[in-house]
């Protein structure tokens, strides 16, 4: 790794596209912030508690989600436009525009679902606004790059008329790119209760996060309600006294992501020993969230995001994890899980309501030292360079 892998990982690490990415991410998560409370303001009627239960129940929880995400790749795709202009040295009066241009043109089109409303495109968009944004903008940086490589600098604007025109003739001919990522996403919810089921989603929310993007907020609308539907029919037949119906449930995924997404519970774990101060400092303030299974504090404070030396285990791990949980419910050495926990709820505590079987936390004890061997060599790797930065 340190020979073959690591020179290619400073210089990815290092690219002007990914650090404007980094950059750039954090500023969206204030767009989540403000599109909620906008909607909580503007769309919702009664007391600030009526407002929020309304928002939140179960018939309105996925239009509130999806006008959260909409506002926050809004805001991504401009901070993206701002930091791309200036890492890559092109007009932000010019390149800022056209990003939002193209991205504008990237939705789908008006006429196709009745008014232009902003509800409308949220419905549209969703989570997947965010993949959306950072695609728009690296294909618009790319147009500006040709153009500058092949035309000169001087003529660097010319990227601006040509990917805005390209934008123009998919949104004249109806071709959405929001909608064609939508529909690269359906054949998720034709999954079932499967070990592929359990593998791909793993493996997408880890996935996506790698690029940005919060892979369990994206897939949920897609998957979430069919894999509820399966957890309930495993509590009714539990309520029942007959055998459950289904491996693979909303539960199932706790044992898989101790930590949240990537299994990064084992990485705070081994941060709290590292000999560089601000992975010491960042780990200690991400160990708490960490036991409730949140790690954007990690995600976006190490950052994993665009991290080459952390992007093989936050993939590796959740792999082996699959298959071990997998493997001992399928063959009867933990029962399968009966009740849904949140997974806010602590990983050894969550496993255990949910199956009502000790062997699970064994299970999950042990799903947690196999991720926490899988961390170790590359958080060693990581910090080896951190350290180096820091001298």
């Amino acid at each position: 790794m340190e020979r073959r892998i690591e020179p290619y990982a400073q210089r990815f690490a290092g690219a002007p596209a990914i650090i404007a990415l980094r950059e750039a991410l954090p500023f969206s998560f204030g767009g989540l912030i403000l599109g909620l409370a906008g909607f909580l303001l503007f769309a919702e009627r009664g007391t600030p508690v009526a407002r929020f239960k309304h928002a939140f129940s179960q018939g309105r929880l996925i239009l509130t989600l999806d006008v959260g995400f909409t506002t926050m790749a809004l805001v991504l795709i401009a901070a993206l436009g701002v930091v791309l202009a200036r890492r890559l040295n092109y007009a932000w009066w010019l390149f800022v525009p056209t990003t939002l241009a193209v991205f504008a043109l990237s939705m789908p089109h008006p006429g196709e679902n009745g008014a232009a409303t902003y509800e409308i495109f949220s419905r549209a968009l969703g989570a997947q606004g965010l993949f959306l944004a950072i695609v728009v903008a690296l294909l618009t940086a790319g147009a500006f790059a040709l153009a500058r490589a092949r035309l000169g600098e001087r003529f660097t604007w010319v990227g601006s008329p040509a990917i805005l025109l390209v934008a123009f003739a998919a949104f004249a001919l109806h071709l959405s790119l929001a909608r064609a990522l939508g529909a690269a996403l359906e054949p998720l919810s034709t999954l079932g209760d499967t070990y592929t089921a359990l593998l791909v989603i793993s493996l997408l929310q880890a996935g996506l996060w790698l690029v940005g993007i919060h892979g369990p907020a994206l897939l949920a609308a897609i998957v979430t309600p069919i894999y509820l539907k399966l957890q309930f029919d495993n509590t009714a037949a539990a309520l029942a006294h007959h055998p459950l119906p289904h491996l693979v449930v909303v539960s199932t995924f706790l044992f898989v992501f101790p930590g949240g997404a990537g299994t990064t519970l084992p990485l705070a774990i081994l941060l709290l020993r590292s000999k560089s101060g601000r992975l010491k400092k960042l780990a200690y303030a991400a160990i708490g969230p960490s036991l409730i299974n949140t790690n954007e504090p990690l995600i976006l404070g190490l950052p994993i995001v665009f991290n080459p030396y952390l992007a093989i285990p936050f993939l590796l791990a959740p792999l082996v994890l699959v298959n071990t949980t997998y493997l001992a419910m399928k063959f009867g050495a933990v029962a399968w899980p009966a009740y849904y926990i949140p997974s806010s709820v602590p990983t050894v505590i969550s496993v255990f309501l949910a199956t009502v079987d000790w062997r699970a936390v064994v299970l999950a004890v042990v799903n947690i030292a196999l991720a926490t061997a899988i961390w170790f060599p590359f958080v060693r790797l990581y910090e080896r360079a951190e350290l180096a930065r820091e001298r």
